[in-house]
């Protein structure tokens, strides 16, 4: 079990994405599994571990959106 979650700040900025018109669907959809992992100990599925790891291969995502990849990945379950 992976006991990371989502700090303070990151949430903050994921919450800021989800109601951001200029947010693009990926950008909102690991913003929404940023905050869902912010007071819990849940982790990342397989799925989105996936679109996390594509996100940050790429060159066509802004800073945030591989931001809140990275942290997605982090709490991710490790034996995975």
């Amino acid at each position: 079990m992976n006991s990371k979650k989502s700090s303070s700040n990151l949430a903050s900025q994921a919450a800021k994405s989800l109601s951001s018109k200029g947010a693009s669907v990926t950008q909102k959809s690991l913003a929404a599994s940023v905050l869902s992992q912010r007071n819990s100990h849940k982790q990342t599925g397989a799925a989105m571990e996936n679109k996390a790891s594509q996100v940050l291969r790429s060159i066509k995502y802004s800073t945030q959106t591989k931001s809140f990849a990275a942290s997605v990945l982090s709490q991710s379950n490790k034996s995975r």
